[in-house]
């Protein structure tokens, strides 16, 4: 026995992460709701343990702004998941890297990972390793 397959395309699981939006101002007081926020979608289960925090709401970065994705990079990986930054400031990426915190951006390469398209070049003469 046979059967023609279905039309159309089949059904595929969506591998797109759930999304944090985090607002500002920020207070150093102000750490608890998102990171409840956090803590239920970690929970619910995303794409692989991702959360996306969409910080282009945050306003001017400072370290109550830094103190807020530190804790919430913490949480994320004490559950085994992680978190990627959506639309920072460079400013905020800048003062990130500045006190050793590395994230990953959305839409940036990860880290030791070469764009899309670049190749290393190879100079006439070199043996192949």
């Amino acid at each position: 026995m046979s059967y023609a397959p279905a039309p159309g395309l089949p059904l595929v699981d969506a591998m797109t992460p759930p999304v944090l939006v985090l607002r500002g101002p920020v207070t150093p007081d102000g750490v608890s709701g998102p990171s409840d926020a956090l803590r239920a979608l970690l929970d619910g289960g995303g794409a692989g343990g991702v959360v996306v925090c969409d910080v282009g709401g945050l306003g001017p970065p400072g370290l109550a702004a830094v103190n807020l994705l530190a804790r919430l990079q913490l949480l994320a990986r004490r559950t085994g998941g992680r978190i990627r930054l959506r639309d920072p400031d460079p400013a905020l990426c800048s003062l990130l890297d500045l006190v050793g915190l590395g994230f990953e951006v959305e839409g940036q390469p990860a880290q030791r990972e070469p764009a899309p398209g670049v190749e290393e070049a190879v100079e006439p003469g070199d043996p192949a390793v």
